[in-house]
């Protein structure tokens, strides 16, 4: 072989190493412009302008203009042919699908309420025959989805798709759901604890986005935290990092369903909460208790405050050890507010150590209830495989490309830059 020859196979697979990061860069991001991407991959500008015109060209990103500190520039996303992604939360009483794109983007969605301790034969039925529902309502198919993320309760092994810890999410133990979900829909699923999926939402789309390091609580029927360290989620060993549930705060306290005394769940989880309003209030719902709590009502917002104390009590050793920048507080208890976010950020102030330069923020999930269901969104997304080159993408024909003079001798310049760059 040539020299020559040998040189130009080594430029056109360092092209194609260039494409596929930059696909890999915005499908983590779901939308970045050229300057950004050129920041995040450490690409040249030039070379990103080229990649992102044949990109164009084969139908695999899309782009738009925008602006950026007062700015004109081109956002560059992964086209809508590309497909379309699924995110399912299974929560303890209810179910949430959406279907979205690259962008993020979400283009159809629905809830359905679930029954208390509901099988996951039966809610698994549900969530797929409400896939293609969704799906027939904006024309789609299954062929178009790259892949499903699913959120559950619990705390999950990624590499099976198996509920880890026997006990916490009844009726779940022992079942493989992204085998079930796989075998229902014949598409790739993945399936994570809801808690990891909300932190992988508000750290890619919402309140912890600008942070590498940070914490999401979910305070619900039960509490769990996800935890992102160097913008990753932590999961751990078999999935049971962030189970702040089960953490012990009462040593004398109930028996919780994981089997040991007195955790977190049995002090704030639902049942904890209704209970001592039962006298003064009747039989309530967790719902009715934040409606109330958020309207006014002075015996709902004790027991809403006393909870957001004890769940900040708790944080705050999750905290000493992570160190995050933010904690992001979500689920149904978080839609009060300030009765639960005050008190529970006093408490972890009180206990963590002040660190005059950064100092941790407290702050509601800016995606609200969506963000677990976002975050199995994002999860499938970022699984998927996709395509970097144009006969890659199969039937798609692309589009007409863009006259950029000698592109041949604008791509060698680019790739003698990026060389330069990596050895420098």
């Amino acid at each position: 072989m040539s020299r020559r020859a040998a040189s130009a196979g080594s430029q056109s697979s360092l092209r194609e190493a260039n494409k596929a990061l930059v696909v890999t860069t915005v499908q983590r991001y779901g939308g970045l412009t050229q300057v950004e991407l050129a920041a995040a991959t450490g690409l040249s500008a030039a070379t990103v302008s080229t990649i992102v015109r044949d990109l164009l060209a084969a139908g695999v990103v899309d782009t738009a203009v925008t602006t950026r500190s007062g700015r004109r520039a081109q956002m560059v996303t992964l086209a809508r042919r590309v497909g379309l992604a699924v995110g399912i939360q299974i929560g303890h009483r209810h179910l949430r699908v959406v279907l979205g794109d690259f962008a993020h983007e979400v283009v159809a969605e629905q809830s359905l309420p679930l029954p208390h301790e509901h099988r996951s034969d039966t809610s698994l039925d549900r969530a797929a025959l409400l896939v293609v529902d969704l799906l027939e309502r904006i024309g789609s198919e299954l062929d178009e989805v790259v892949g499903i993320g699913v959120g559950v309760p619990a705390p999950v092994d990624t590499s099976t798709g198996m509920v880890s810890v026997p006990g916490v999410f009844r009726g779940w133990e022992g079942e493989h759901l992204a085998r079930v979900l796989d075998k229902r829909l014949g598409r790739p699923v993945h399936v994570d604890n809801d808690a990891n999926l909300g932190a992988l939402a508000e750290s890619t789309l919402g309140a912890a986005r600008g942070y590498r390091d940070a914490v999401y609580v979910r305070a619900s029927y039960g509490t769990g935290a996800g935890i992102v360290i160097n913008s990753r989620v932590h999961r751990g060993f078999a999935g049971t990092a962030g189970e702040i549930g089960h953490v012990q705060v009462d040593p004398q306290g109930h028996i919780c369903r994981c089997g040991s005394r007195g955790c977190l769940d049995t002090v704030v989880g639902s049942a904890a909460l209704l209970e001592p309003l039962r006298a003064s209030h009747g039989p309530l719902t967790l719902r009715d208790v934040v409606a109330r709590a958020s309207g006014g009502d002075p015996g709902t917002a004790q027991v809403v405050a006393d909870a957001g104390a004890t769940i900040g009590a708790v944080v705050a050793g999750l905290g000493m050890a992570v160190n995050p920048q933010c904690v992001v507080v979500g689920g149904e208890l978080a839609e009060t507010g300030e009765v639960l976010l005050r008190p529970m950020r006093d408490a972890i102030r009180r206990r963590v150590l002040l660190n005059q330069i950064a100092p941790l923020e407290v702050v509601p999930a800016e995606l609200g209830a969506r963000a677990e269901v976002m975050g199995a969104l994002v999860l499938a997304l970022q699984s998927a495989d996709v395509p970097v080159r144009v006969d890659d993408v199969g039937d798609l024909e692309p589009a007409e490309p863009a006259q950029v003079g000698d592109r041949r001798d604008r791509d060698d310049q680019d790739d003698q830059e990026d060389r330069r760059a990596a050895v420098g």
